[in-house]
C-alpha cells in the first residue's frame, strides 16, 4: 500500500523582481491499496506532476510524509525505489541505442542476470506488441513506438508501483490503447499504478478511484461513479468544471 500523508511542496518565483513563495501542492493525502488504479487528474499547473515526483522520489516536500508498504524514503531510498516506476511526460532515451540495447542496460543497472533479462525483454516486447522494432535505433522510431519503449524500460525489473505522468499524451489511437491494456494487465497482477492525465474519459475507463486537484489542493476523491453522483454530471469532465465552479472561476 502506498500512504502520502500531507504531502506539501512549495517553490520561490521572481515576482517584479521580488522573490515569492508559492504552492505547488497543499496538505496532499491519500491512499493506493495493491491491484489499484488511481488516477491524478487536474488542469496544467494543478500540481500533478509535482505530486509524482515527490511519490517517485525526485523531490522531496517540505513537509508530509509517504510510505510504500509501510516503508519511509528517509530510511530506505534504495529499497523502495527497487520496487517503483516513474514514466515522466519529458523522459528522454538513447537515441542512438536500439530498444534492446536500452531494455538490456536498464536489467543490468538493477542487477538483473543475463538470463533473466533475455527473458524479461522478450515478455514485455510481446506485451508492448515491439517485436517489429526491437533492435531499431530509438532516434527512429515513431512517437508511439518511442512511448512504449519508455513504458518497456519500466517493466524491465517487475516493479511493484507504477507512476505514470501523461503516459499516452499526443499517441495515436493504437499505441494509446497498447498502454492502457498494459496497466490493465498490471492491476490485474496486484501492481499499483498512479496514473496521471489530462484525458478525463480515459480515466473514467480505467481508474478504480480518482483524486482531482486544483491550485495544488485535493477538491474531491472517489470512484468516477460515486464523483458524477455527488455532482449530478455524466462525465467526469462536466464533474470536475462543477467542482471549481466553472471555467469562467479558472481565468
Amino acid at each position: 500500500m502506498l500512504k502520502a500523508n500531507k504531502l506539501t511542496k512549495k517553490f520561490i518565483k521572481l515576482e517584479k523582481n521580488k522573490k515569492e513563495e508559492f504552492y505547488a501542492d497543499k496538505n496532499i493525502t491519500f491512499e493506493a491499496n495493491d491491484g489499484e488504479i488511481i488516477g491524478i487528474l487536474g488542469p496544467n499547473g494543478a500540481g500533478k506532476t509535482t505530486l509524482l515526483r515527490m511519490l517517485a522520489g525526485i523531490l522531496e516536500p517540505n513537509s508530509g510524509t509517504i510510505e510504500f508498504d509501510g516503508l519511509n524514503y528517509k530510511n530506505n531510498e534504495i529499497e523502495i525505489k527497487k520496487n517503483i516506476a516513474y514514466l515522466s511526460g519529458n523522459t528522454k532515451l538513447y537515441d542512438t541505442l536500439s530498444t534492446y540495447e536500452l531494455l538490456k542496460m536498464c536489467g543490468e543497472i538493477y542487477d538483473m542476470k543475463e538470463d533473466v533479462i533475455e527473458k524479461k525483454i522478450k515478455e514485455i516486447s510481446a506485451i508492448l506488441n515491439m517485436q517489429n522494432f526491437l533492435y531499431n535505433k530509438i532516434g527512429n522510431l515513431s512517437t508511439g513506438q518511442t512511448q512504449r519503449v519508455n513504458i518497456a524500460r519500466c517493466l524491465i525489473h517487475d516493479p511493484k508501483y507504477y507512476i505514470l505522468d501523461e503516459a499516452t499524451t499526443g499517441l495515436d489511437i493504437i499505441s494509446s490503447q497498447i498502454i492502457l491494456d498494459f496497466i490493465k494487465n498490471e492491476k490485474s497482477k496486484g501492481k499499483t499504478i498512479i496514473y496521471s492525465t489530462h484525458y478525463m474519459e480515459e480515466a473514467e475507463n480505467i481508474c478504480d478511484r480518482v483524486i482531482m486537484i486544483n491550485k495544488g489542493i485535493i477538491i474531491n476523491s472517489g470512484t468516477p461513479t460515486e464523483l458524477k453522483k455527488i455532482t449530478k454530471t455524466s462525465n467526469l469532465r462536466d464533474a470536475f468544471f462543477q467542482m471549481i465552479g466553472g471555467i469562467e472561476n479558472e481565468k
